[in-house]
Order: structure tokens, then C-alpha cells, then sequence
């Protein structure tokens, strides 16, 4: 009795042991598609795509991020747009949209009224650019949450992010307004949000803008205001050949 006891606990030992060192190219593709949706998007999730064939597909899939991506030839494949009109458009509300380094993306009144994340595809902010023409009154309009990663946005004359409502987060981005003669009509971010008012005392701090990380060049100031946000808590370092900023705008 005592032998086939120890056997039972040395036979468990070894399947124990075995089930424990599983490659993970063993799970199948949900299990390994459902792991990838734990990645954040730039870098981990891009560099996931690397690694293998197989890799690539799942992490690109289209049920874990959108992609815009001009020299797409196909555009029959599932989850690519020629455009970001095109993509934000047929995202789902909490979509990923990635943006493909190298060239320039027009991008001019684009309202964006579902929670997005648009997330630039080079190592730097400056390999991925979205350039909102002379006439336009912003790049991406924002109805909603929304987070920018890793993209740079360049306007004519207007402003490049325009904010109407919802938490906007930017995080290392580069806006610039391009210097002419109309300076003090451009502003890389404005808000127009007003706080909502339940009673009265009580205000929903619901709408904001957050800034980290991000490079912001030209304009006649770095955020305007037009509802009942203020600019709050500014740190800026200097670099060698830029200037950082880190801020939000919310209710006083």
C-alpha cells in the first residue's frame, strides 16, 4: 500500500513538473492573443511582433489594434486603413489605432467621440507626423477619452489638438505650430471644455487634459482655454536641444 502511495506522489511530481515548463508556444492563439492584450502597444506589443511569424499575426491582429499605414498596398486586409479618418471611423470605442512611421498623415478636423488610443509605429515621436493643413481649425478634435502616444503634430495656422470634452492624455508627443506671421492665432492645444454642474455645489471634474513628456514649439502659448479649465501644475525640463513639459488642465 505505502509503495503504491509513493508512486502516485512520484508520478504527480513529474506531471506536475512538466505541466510547469510548458513552452508558450504551446497555448493556442486565444490564450496567446488574450496575453498579448496585456502589452502596452509601443514598445512591448511591437516588439512582441518580432520575435516569430506566428507572433506577428496574433500581435497584430486586429482585435488588438487598428493600423494606418499608407504603403499598404491590400486594403482588403482586415484591420488596415489607408487614412486615420478611415480608422477612427471604424474603430470600436477602446481601440488602439497604430499609426506607421515615415512620411507625413493628413490630418485635418478629424472628430474623434469614442475612446480611442492613437499611438505613433517609429522609436521617436518625430518618425510618425500628422500635419493638419493651412485652413483646418485642428488636426483631431476630441469628444472623448483619448490618449495620444508617441506621435508628432505639426499645424499650419489653428490649433493641433482641439479639446471638447472627456480626459485627454498626451504622452510624448511633439506639437508644434508652424511660426509665420499669424503666431497669435495658433495654439498647439485649445480647450473648450466646461465643467458640468450636478448641483450647486458639487462640479464633475470629468473633463481634463494631461500632458507628460511632450515637446511643444510655436504658438502664441502653449494651451488656450476657453471653458472653465486652467492650466495646473507645470514642470518643464531643459534639454540640450528641447524643451520637456509636464501639466494638466482641469477645474480649478
Amino acid at each position: 500500500m505505502e509503495v503504491k502511495e509513493e508512486n502516485k506522489r512520484r508520478k504527480w511530481k513529474r506531471v506536475s513538473s512538466k505541466s510547469s515548463t510548458v513552452p508558450i508556444n504551446c497555448l493556442d492563439d486565444g490564450c496567446l492573443m488574450h496575453i498579448f492584450s496585456f502589452l502596452s502597444p509601443i514598445p512591448d506589443r511591437h516588439n512582441t511582433a518580432l520575435v516569430c511569424h506566428r507572433w506577428q499575426y496574433l500581435a497584430c491582429h486586429p482585435q488588438l489594434w487598428l493600423r494606418v499605414d499608407r504603403s499598404v498596398k491590400d486594403l482588403t486586409e482586415p484591420g488596415v486603413f489607408p487614412n486615420i479618418e478611415t480608422a477612427v471611423a471604424a474603430a470600436r470605442p477602446g481601440d488602439t489605432i497604430l499609426i506607421a512611421a515615415g512620411g507625413r498623415h493628413l490630418a485635418s478636423n478629424i472628430q474623434i467621440s469614442k475612446p480611442l488610443c492613437l499611438v505613433g509605429g517609429g522609436e521617436l515621436p518625430d518618425e510618425t507626423t500628422l500635419l493638419c493643413s493651412r485652413g483646418s481649425d485642428s488636426a483631431l478634435e476630441f469628444l472623448s477619452t483619448c490618449k495620444l502616444s508617441n506621435l508628432t503634430v505639426k499645424a499650419e495656422l489653428g490649433c493641433c489638438l482641439l479639446h471638447r470634452s472627456g480626459r485627454l492624455t498626451i504622452d510624448g508627443c511633439v506639437l508644434q505650430c508652424e511660426s509665420n506671421p499669424l503666431d497669435h492665432l495658433s495654439c498647439p492645444i485649445v480647450s473648450t471644455a466646461s465643467a458640468q454642474v450636478f448641483s450647486s455645489s458639487v462640479k464633475c471634474q470629468r473633463d481634463r487634459v494631461s500632458v507628460s513628456r511632450t515637446r511643444i514649439e510655436g504658438g502664441a502659448k502653449a494651451v488656450l482655454t476657453c471653458g472653465d479649465l486652467a492650466l495646473q501644475r507645470v514642470r518643464v525640463i531643459y534639454a540640450r536641444t528641447s524643451i520637456f513639459f509636464w501639466f494638466d488642465v482641469e477645474l480649478q
